[in-house]
């Protein structure tokens, strides 16, 4: 490599500051898991926490999506946005942040932290199927090992814990999965709008979206005052959920992919799942065994063929709900 090619001090500065950046978002977003089981046992149901959790979210969101939309409107010239755009984006919000969301935190009820983030790490499988089906994607060999690795290793965690767990764990791995898929239907529409809608401003506005659909979702199956009369220790578990697992990581993700591009951050994303496991050990006292550790292995070796492979969407468009 001649010196013309070599990279600068501060480019190389510049990844390491982004690989640091995608690693500590992948980690602080693995601790929601293990949040929200912690919250559990203290009588609080799944829509009352997610209802914390975005309550005490929003006015953050709310904030930059303003932000976001003044700066859009002093472009020179100004730039207008469909009214069409604003409703794919509010879809998508609904989506991949209400209902992927929701479906996730009534999964935690049933199964473990390290197997719930196993199956919904499968996200990006499922958005090459999604691809293939609905735009006609070719799914080729590396894609297609990628799938197989991924469901075999998924399917060896899954009926370890089964077998441990009972039938209760059927019932979880599948709200777990159909979170992983909103998810996915959530990526792959995005991946198109991002460019253009600009991804900070995109993501603030899903989420601002999400946020006011889990609010909606709690008053209509609550009472609205039983938001305001939980045990003390559960709003330091949403404002730690909120803060620590969906703002910070989110902001954190998006400065990351700045610096090092979506394939790489994709790549490095994946130290997720083992914080997950990591963390679940040592908070939750959850056993993880040889099965287990074979299907980890087999999802991310899956999940790296499909970064190797192709790009991925957005940096914020990839936030895990």
């Amino acid at each position: 490599m001649t010196p013309e090619t070599r990279p600068s001090t501060s480019a190389r500065t510049s990844t390491a500051t982004g690989l640091a950046l995608v690693v500590g978002s992948a980690i602080l977003f693995s601790g929601k898991a293990i949040l929200v089981k912690l919250a559990y046992p203290y009588g609080v149901d799944a829509i009352t926490l997610l209802a914390l959790r975005m309550a005490m979210s929003l006015p953050i969101f709310v904030a930059i999506s303003v932000a976001c939309e003044l700066s859009w409107q002093a472009k020179d010239p100004p730039v207008a946005t469909p009214a069409r755009d604003r409703a794919s984006v509010a879809a998508l919000g609904f989506m991949g942040y209400y209902l992927a969301s929701y479906l996730d935190f009534v999964g935690l009820t049933y199964v473990t932290a390290s197997l719930e983030r196993l199956v919904l790490f499968s996200y990006p499988t499922f958005a090459v199927l999604l691809s293939a089906l609905f735009f006609r994607t070719r799914i080729g060999a590396r894609e297609a090992v990628a799938l197989g690795l991924s469901y075999v290793g998924i399917t060896l965690a899954f009926g370890s814990e089964a077998h441990a767990n009972g039938p209760s764990v059927v019932k979880g791995a599948v709200y777990v999965a159909l979170s992983a898929l909103a998810y996915a239907v959530y990526l792959v529409g995005s991946g198109r709008l991002v460019t253009r809608y600009g991804s900070t401003r995109f993501v603030a506005q899903a989420m601002t979206m999400a946020c006011l659909a889990v609010l909606s979702h709690f008053a209509l199956t609550r009472p609205i005052h039983s938001l305001f009369t939980l045990p003390p220790v559960l709003y330091a578990f949403g404002a730690a959920i909120a803060i620590f697992t969906t703002v910070i990581p989110t902001v954190l993700l998006g400065a990351g992919m700045r610096r090092i591009g979506s394939n790489q951050a994709a790549i490095a994303g994946m130290v997720g799942p083992v914080s997950t496991i990591v963390l679940a050990r040592i908070f939750l006292g959850e056993r993880f065994g040889a099965l287990e550790a074979l299907g980890t292995v087999l999802v991310l070796a899956g999940v790296a063929q499909l970064g190797f492979a192709r790009p991925k969407p957005s940096a914020t468009a990839t936030t895990t709900a």
